[in-house]
């Protein structure tokens, strides 16, 4: 073999190795989301029901969410999840939305629209739409919280599945619970909240939504987590 042969064959083996270590780096590297599809009926899916791609933990206690049987669970210290997914960019002003929820006994917790990201402490944007069958708190499911609120009684159970909808159009906030009408409010356009509670309002540039963590002693289950975006 002559000194060119030699440095032909030097060449070809290091540019095959070049090749397989680009290979094996593109196959290390994080997937990127797919871009959403909605289905038939105009329905996204937030939540893949393996991990929390696309959700964003507040940092005051990240352990309080996992993902377990196909649903996120809160479980722990005070802490909320928020969506900041590929969907609508993040950002819903007028939607229906809904997940199937289940609740272990004496356990609060909440779903929150036209809120934002923050790092720790009960969001202090957008509005609370209570998930809450047996706890202390005598606000019930379905409830506006501390705006139109359902009181001592329940629309739904513990230790069972249940579907909570949130239809927000404009001014007017639609509340259903296993696909029954429970809570209705039109917000005044001179409407203002309740001292301390002044800043959880509706949004005109509309928000994200967040799922809370209320305490240790409380266990609640979220799947099949949809939006439809409406205009």
């Amino acid at each position: 073999m002559n000194t060119r042969q030699l440095f032909n064959r030097l060449c070809i083996a290091l540019i095959l190795g070049l090749l397989t270590a680009g290979a094996g780096f593109a196959a290390d590297s994080p997937k990127q989301q797919e871009a959403p599809k909605p289905d038939k009926d105009g329905w996204y899916s937030l939540f893949n029901g393996k991990d929390l791609t696309g959700w964003k933990i507040s940092k005051d206690s990240p352990e309080t969410f996992k993902v377990e049987d196909g649903a996120i669970v809160a479980n722990g210290p005070v802490a909320h999840i928020y969506y900041e997914g590929p969907v609508n960019k993040g950002n819903f002003k007028n939607f229906q939305w809904k997940c199937e929820i289940m609740t272990k006994p004496h356990s609060n917790s909440g779903m929150y629209f036209h809120t934002k990201y923050q790092d720790k402490g009960f969001p202090s944007n957008g509005i609370e739409v209570q998930v809450n069958n047996t706890h202390s708190d005598p606000i019930k499911t379905g409830s506006l919280y501390k705006i139109k609120n359902i009181m001592n009684d329940s629309p739904a159970k513990d230790n069972e599945w249940f579907t909570q909808e949130v239809d927000v159009q404009g001014r007017h906030v639609t509340v259903k619970v296993n696909g029954k009408v429970v809570n209705e409010y039109t917000f005044p356009e001179d409407y203002k909240r309740e001292a301390g509670w002044e800043h959880n309002v509706l949004s005109p540039k509309g928000g994200t939504f967040a799922l809370q963590g209320h305490d240790p002693g409380s266990e609640v289950h979220y799947r099949k987590i949809l939006v439809k975006p409406l205009p």
